[in-house]
């Protein structure tokens, strides 16, 4: 009797062969296991680290866990993909909250220029509340690599900031074992140098110097990290940040707040605007967008307020403010009661990205804080001065663009840290007891281009 009258019998013989050809040839491969598992392990180390939020992890019913990539690097630089939002599972501290912030529609002022604003949440960064974090951070690992800063040694990170970078580098500095001292201008609000003390800083408040004074807050530190590591007696050193020059500030931007914009916009972005203190925002996202997502026909705008000389820098390749004239400027710094940006002086990390920036609006005290007040009354956004330095602009910017355009920009910090002067003098002028006003266009003095 034939096999093939069997139906049933002829397939399992089949799959006997099946079984035993497999394990034939399993045998016959064994020896290259070896050698296969030695290259795997090659190409694994020579590719850089992925970082935890490069890749999610999905679990697969025969694989297990299986990781999907969301975008690659490029020498260190995300190239355009995915948006990888916050962990969310367990995130490793205080880090874990820094980064991969909302971008958010303004509802009010897209529905009062006919385009759409979004605003990218950077006070929502868990460590210091401010894009800060994303700067801080860097530098401070940048200086772990290069084996500068060593944890619980005693070494101190100096730093001379107007408040921002000097709340996320204190935040840090505790989480990762080491001391912090600030040196900031006594023009500043209060409640920052609160809270610095509070996360166990040092703080030196100091009257206010123009740079070329060895007193200015920034020379002070520089000049107390050199003293603490000349003195140390027990190895730890003083390692002054230079957030103003260091590059690691412009490139904090360039891999991080760069790429999420790119990725949660899908690209779709027709201008981009933020104020300058250091320059490291505005320049690590513009060069990221120009030159590594080749957004050629994007739109760079530098937010400046009053007193300010960048405007007329980019403008008309001149650093001059009128308040610099003979008998009218009030402060030695920036004559503005806003803080966080405004600077009299083109630093490292804004020349980074200076030839990105196609223009420049500036905005004064009276708008900064009619727009403050109204992002409170209409969008329930209470922020500080530099983001409604940036809001303003946004708008001056998005008139300028035709209608259904997409602009975007940075809301930096929350108003907690402006109540005792900007806020204050928002409150001075009589506007939170004023009606609320239903155009936005005409409590800023701005004309809709015809």
């Amino acid at each position: 009797m034939a096999l093939s009258d069997h139906p049933r019998a002829y397939g399992t013989a089949a799959v006997a062969l099946a079984f035993i050809t497999g394990v034939l040839v399993t045998l016959g491969f064994k020896d290259l296991y070896p050698d296969l598992e030695r290259r795997f392990q090659q190409r694994r180390r020579a590719k850089p680290p992925r970082r935890a939020s490069d890749a999610r992890r999905r679990s697969s019913l025969f694989w297990g866990p299986v990781e999907l990539e969301d975008r690659e690097e490029r020498d260190g630089v995300a190239v355009p993909g995915a948006f990888v939002p916050r962990d969310e599972g367990i995130s490793e501290g205080i880090e874990g909250c820094i980064g991969r912030t909302p971008l958010i529609r303004i509802h009010s002022l897209s529905e009062a220029t006919g385009r759409t604003i979004l605003a990218k949440a950077e006070f929502l960064n868990g460590a210091g509340n401010s894009p800060k974090d994303r700067v801080a951070l860097n530098m401070i690992q940048a200086a772990e690599e290069a084996g500068i800063l060593v944890p619980n040694r005693g070494d101190t990170i100096y730093e001379g900031t107007v408040g921002s970078t000097g709340i996320s580098i204190a935040a840090l500095a505790r989480a990762k074992g080491y001391r912090a001292h600030i040196c900031m201008p006594d023009d500043q609000s209060m409640e920052k140098s609160d809270l610095l003390h509070h996360l166990g800083a040092t703080v030196e408040r100091v009257p206010v110097q123009p740079i070329t004074s060895p007193q200015h807050f920034v020379n002070l530190a520089r000049r107390r990290a050199k003293e603490h590591t000349e003195s140390s007696a027990d190895s730890s050193v003083g390692f002054f940040a230079d957030q103003f020059e260091s590059p690691f500030n412009f490139q904090a931007h360039m891999r991080t707040t760069g790429p999420e914009i790119y990725a949660q916009t899908s690209g779709k972005i027709d201008a981009f605007v933020a104020g300058a203190g250091t320059g490291g925002t505005m320049s690590g996202v513009a060069k990221y967008l120009k030159e590594v997502a080749k957004l050629n026909k994007l739109k760079v705008v530098l937010a400046d307020p009053q007193g300010s000389g960048l405007y007329n820098k980019i403008r008309h390749g001149v650093m001059y403010s009128s308040t610099e004239k003979e008998g009218t400027r009030r402060r030695q710094q920036v004559d503005s009661i806003v803080e966080g940006v405004g600077i009299n002086r083109v630093t490292e990390n804004l020349e980074e990205g200076r030839d990105l920036i196609d223009t420049a609006v500036r905005v004064t005290d009276a708008q900064a804080c009619k727009m403050a007040r109204w992002l409170v009354e209409h969008d329930g956004i209470f922020c500080g001065s530099s983001s409604a330095v940036n809001c303003t602009a946004a708008v001056v910017a998005a008139l300028s663009l035709p209608e259904g355009s997409t602009v975007v920009t940075i809301l930096c910090d929350s108003g907690t840290r402006h109540l005792s002067k900007f806020w204050k003098k928002i409150a001075e002028s009589g506007l939170e007891d004023e009606a609320k006003p239903d155009n936005l266009l005409t409590l800023l003095g701005i004309e809709k281009p015809r």
